[in-house]
């Protein structure tokens, strides 16, 4: 456990707990985790420099507490006309059913990958910690991160992703095992069916990696805490278990979506953005997947759906919305964050 004192000592917090980034919730939530005494993330992948710059200002608010602001390193793909025809062509029913043109032009949230204007702002405001997920950017933009003093962590889903991370000094890999719910950090293959799960995933990072390891997928209360620890992690990242506090503010669909899920109503999916991530099992990945051919390279896929789901959203459905879960869904409760962090942290051995 010495790794763990000294990790947690490095990320200024009480306790070994980081709230996972999700593309949704915003600062209530990371700022209620921190002042929790874990470390709170804001997700960035879908928001603009000035919005970031507005969310750090009120998480600052309510809690001098670090946090954490996680950001994409995909590359981008290039365009695919006749894949993203297919795939218009296949939606063209559901636009019908819904009585929208699927002619019709769509805007998208920004899903760029980090790149300078995104280095500004962590330049100007030097948040604790920076994570990134798909990769790692580019040096020169790592080394202005890691220039502005903040702690860098990414995601690996493989030994050898782990490797490379640490090859190129992060401070820490977070291990996500094949439960976790959201989009697969997987940058090193493309093999989603071969992921792997939590508990076979962290000791072989652990073995294979000179950092403190992160344990993330399928821990959802002290129990599931407590084995990450037994496997060598120095500390756990949880995500679907927060998205049921008030403070995540998610829709009400998303919301009676995850208190109605049970274990096996969750599947790796590429049909709502384009990349392989877990979540619940709605009309739109029942009926268009799981997994499809025609679906365009992330963030393609999204940009046709967008109007099916605002719609569907609009009548108070979540069907051909990204409900992200990981497979730990039916072990969460409404409660609030701090309650949530502090019930986490139970499970964290003493030292």
């Amino acid at each position: 456990m010495t790794g763990t004192r000294e990790f947690v000592r490095r990320l200024g917090i009480g306790v070994p707990i980081i709230q996972a980034p999700m593309v949704g919730p915003k600062a209530p939530l990371a700022a209620a985790v921190s002042a929790a005494g874990g470390l709170g993330s804001l997700a960035c992948a879908a928001l603009t420099p000035e919005q970031i710059r507005s969310e750090i200002a009120a998480i600052r608010r309510e809690t001098g507490a670090p946090f954490n602001l996680n950001f994409f390193c995909h590359t981008p793909s290039a365009p695919d006309p006749t894949r993203e025809a297919a795939w218009r062509a296949a939606l063209v029913p559901y636009y019908e059913e819904l009585g929208l043109d699927p002619a019709a032009p769509v805007t998208m949230a920004n899903r760029a990958p980090f790149d300078a204007a995104m280095a500004d702002v962590v330049c100007d405001l030097r948040p604790a910690v920076v994570s990134f997920h798909f990769g790692l950017p580019e040096e020169p933009l790592l080394r202005r991160v890691r220039d502005a003093g903040c702690l860098i962590l990414s995601s690996a889903t493989t030994v050898r992703e782990a490797r490379w991370l640490a090859e190129r000094g992060v401070d820490a890999v977070i291990a996500q095992g094949a439960e976790a719910g959201g989009h697969r950090g997987m940058f090193l293959t493309d093999a989603a069916a071969s992921q792997i799960g939590t508990i076979a995933l962290v000791p072989q990072i652990v073995d294979a990696v000179d950092v403190p390891v992160i344990a993330a997928g399928g821990i959802g209360d002290p129990r599931g805490v407590a084995a990450a620890f037994a496997l060598g992690a120095s500390a756990v990242q949880v995500g679907t278990a927060y998205l049921r506090c008030p403070e995540a503010g998610i829709s009400a669909p998303y919301r009676a979506a995850l208190a109605a899920a049970r274990d096996e109503d969750t599947a790796l999916t590429n049909v709502l953005t384009g990349r392989p991530a877990r979540g619940l099992l709605t009309r739109a990945v029942r009926e268009l997947g799981p997994v499809s051919p025609l679906a365009p390279a992330f963030p393609g896929a999204a940009v046709a759906l967008q109007p099916l789901r605002m719609a569907a959203e609009a009548a108070g459905s979540g069907e051909f919305s990204p409900l992200w879960s990981g497979q730990a869904v039916g072990l969460s409760r409404e409660q609030p964050a701090a309650e949530l962090t502090r019930l986490l942290a139970s499970g964290v051995p003493q030292q």
